[in-house]
């Protein structure tokens, strides 16, 4: 399966950056911008582009290349960090202006260009105003609003949609081998987002995970259980980044030990130790954004609840996203108001964004739960 084949139902997108890729292309330009929601596939695109840009007629070898980060005219880039420092972006800018060494193009994919603080992007910024010739910017973001109105005003933007759920249920069956109706639960459950339907068809501890989630929010009917199932989530998005983190941390430590020339166990000599602390904290930042990343995919997941909910108040006939929990769902619609259910929603997003102000997750989780159950009037808990 090549890397165009995992991008489910993009066609628009991908005949866009082929036809661009053409030698000789009017569509070509020197910076782009893939967008679209969560899971559609935007560092897929962005990779597969850069490949086809840089192949020189093997667009195989060329694509294996820039997936192992050998290429020497591709620089990938993604941050497993809060934000990307202006170091970092000051190094992609001085490296665009190198000639490419085997290909027509030099191509710099940054996959998480809204982590860019203001003064980040405007290093970027000069770089985008006065492009050298031979050099493509391929940024990611979930939407152009994410990032400097500047920024967007200079680059070709490349919109990506959200696949249907059969289309991610065949694309996961078909990569994993996993049963089609496992794997057609799990896009639905992942409103599918690919890397976590993925995830969920193939992992059953992740599945255990999200469905305490739901049976949580469905649970919610005092403040006190709110206050405490909040500290319950909180345990189970840090499970989930140990889960995630834990093999691939060991094996950063193991590798970058194995590169320094330390034995296995053995202790690292004072000169090396430096190089061994930045490792822990990068690791460090790593763990608090994917401890971000958990919270976030629990609020994605309790919209979800709240959202079939919502539709069995108003009658609709538009299938449950978690359907597997219809009775609790019912009996929930049963118990609140269609107009409570928008407000609480409308809470979820407002927990989002106290922690994108650094509020403690746990806090603002705190509130929200509260606001879900109903147990105090909505607009004090918004307080």
């Amino acid at each position: 399966m090549s890397l165009w084949d995992q991008l489910v139902g993009q066609e628009t997108a991908i005949a866009a950056v082929r036809e661009a890729a053409q030698p000789g292309s009017q569509a070509m330009t020197h910076a782009w911008m893939v967008v679209g929601p969560a899971g559609s596939g935007r560092s897929t695109l962005a990779h597969a582009f850069a490949a086809t840009l840089v192949s020189n007629g093997n667009d195989d070898e060329a694509l294996a290349h820039v997936m192992a980060g050998t290429h020497p005219d591709v620089t990938l880039v993604a941050t497993d960090r809060v934000t990307i420092s202006i170091d970092e972006v000051r190094e992609l800018v001085t490296q665009s202006y190198y000639s490419p060494s085997q290909s027509k193009w030099r191509v710099i994919v940054m996959e998480d260009a809204d982590r860019m603080t203001e003064r980040t992007s405007n290093v970027l910024l000069k770089a985008l105003e006065e492009p050298p010739p031979h050099t493509v910017w391929i940024l990611c973001a979930p939407s152009v609003q994410d990032v400097l109105p500047t920024i967007y005003s200079r680059v070709r933007t490349i919109t990506l949609r959200t696949p249907t759920v059969d289309q991610v249920a065949t694309l996961i069956h078909q990569r994993h081998g996993v049963d089609l109706d496992v794997a057609t639960m799990a896009a639905r459950e992942a409103q599918s987002h690919i890397g976590m339907a993925t995830r969920l068809a193939t992992d059953a501890e992740a599945r255990a995970r999200r469905d305490e989630t739901v049976k949580a929010v469905l649970s919610l009917n005092s403040v006190s259980r709110a206050v405490n199932q909040a500290a319950h989530l909180i345990a189970l998005a840090g499970a989930d980044q140990k889960a995630l983190l834990e093999k691939l941390d060991q094996q950063e430590r193991e590798d970058t030990l194995r590169s320094l020339g330390v034995a296995p166990g053995g202790s690292v000599p004072a000169a090396l130790r430096g190089s061994v602390k930045a490792l822990e904290d990068n690791q460090k930042r790593r763990a608090t954004r994917s401890l971000r990343d958990g919270v976030d995919r629990i609020a994605t997941d309790i919209t979800s609840v709240l959202r079939d909910v919502l539709m069995l108040q108003v009658g609709s006939a538009e299938p449950l996203v978690n359907e597997r929990h219809r009775p609790a769902l019912e009996e929930r619609a049963g118990v609140t108001t269609a107009h409570h259910t928008l407000a609480a929603m409308e809470h979820v997003q407002i927990a989002r964004d106290r922690i994108a102000g650094n509020t403690p997750p746990q806090l603002a989780l705190e509130a929200m739960l509260i606001a879900v159950s109903g147990r105090v009037p909505l607009a004090e808990a918004a307080a």
